[in-house]
């Protein structure tokens, strides 16, 4: 099959179209005609080749929404069927045998397939291959396709945290940005039952924030903002790409709390092991999360009313929503209609 995509063909250039050629289908393998995808700062990071890896042309985009057109010999036709809604994230295949797809865990699966990292087979395109079927997710009525979008990579990664660390409906959690992905957050957390508190660099957000679903909020440059809170919260979600006064923010923790990273600082970071050990507090990385943490998130988000709240741009505009993304002007998602 012919693909038509969209293509950087140099660091930083503009999306130009280009085709190549997908090949035949495999056996578990799904095409899906994409309507809509999400713009992620991970997109951007390959586009302008900020991870030094980039290999041109780049064709990005992990947060696709779409119609399933074809499907290989062994998939289940009742479970995907042709014509159904579906999405395609972040992760679009794992091998379902090793060790971690066993234990349930197919984002640690050595043999996964990043939809981003594949060079030219991004979703920035009219077509999207899945290389496993059991990754491409059925979208729930209630949520639109261009809502739905930026959950296939926004959203598991935020939601998946809340399941790996088993955070509880009473705990008290901060959530780091008010932006792509700290909006979503606010949202889910609330929704599960958590008091939550939104910290953010000044209080420009702080109405939106609110109605996010954040309880309060804190302007964590205002003077002695951080110290005031100082071991109130069981969990901190940080969304952003910021290098943070890390000590102080493991002093917010509780004893026993956990601070976990979804957004990528931009420098190598330290921590005082006095700010860590004494009260075995926790410090971890988090990624999108499994088949299973996926599908529940999106059924927890239409029953829940959690949606992100976005800007769409046609696919000959992509320019435009580049650029939203770049400088953090977004709100709060961009999203490309194709």
């Amino acid at each position: 099959m012919k693909v038509l995509a969209y293509a950087a063909h140099e660091a930083g250039a503009e999306l130009l179209p280009y085709e190549y050629d997908a090949g035949p289908l495999g056996r578990l393998e799904v095409d899906v005609r994409v309507t809509h995808c999400g713009v992620c700062h991970t997109d951007l990071g390959m586009i302008d080749d900020e991870f030094g890896y980039a290999s041109f042309p780049v064709v990005a985009g992990h947060e696709a929404v779409g119609v399933v057109e074809a499907v290989g010999d062994d998939v289940d036709p009742d479970a995907l069927p042709i014509g159904s809604r579906v999405g395609i994230g972040a992760i679009a295949g794992s091998c379902f045998g090793c060790e971690w797809c066993l234990r349930g865990r197919h984002q640690f699966c050595p043999q996964r397939d990043d939809t981003v990292l594949r060079g030219h087979r991004g979703a920035f395109a009219q077509h999207v291959r899945a290389s496993d079927w059991r990754h491409a997710y059925r979208i729930p009525d209630a949520l639109s396709s261009a809502e739905a979008a930026p959950l296939l990579c926004a959203g598991t990664t935020v939601f998946g945290q809340l399941l790996r660390y088993d955070v509880r409906p009473t705990d008290r959690v901060a959530i780091v940005g008010v932006g792509g992905l700290g909006h979503v957050a606010i949202q889910f957390y609330a929704a599960w039952g958590c008091t939550v508190t939104a910290i953010s660099s000044s209080r420009s957000k702080e109405d939106d924030a609110r109605g996010f679903g954040a309880a309060a909020v804190i302007a964590s440059s205002e003077n002695g903002a951080l110290d005031a809170h100082r071991g109130e919260f069981d969990f901190i979600l940080s969304t952003v790409s910021a290098d943070l006064p890390w000590d102080d923010y493991l002093g917010l923790l509780a004893p026993g709390g956990t601070l976990c990273l979804v957004g990528v600082p931009q420098k190598p970071f330290t921590v005082g092991p006095m700010a860590l050990l004494p009260q075995a507090k926790a410090l971890v990385g988090g990624v999108p999360g499994s088949v299973d943490d996926t599908r529940r998130m999106l059924a927890f988000a239409a029953a829940h009313d959690v949606r992100p709240v976005i800007e769409t741009f046609p696919v000959a505009d992509s320019g435009a929503a580049l650029d939203r993304v770049r400088t953090g002007s977004a709100r709060y998602r961009a999203v490309l209609e194709m």
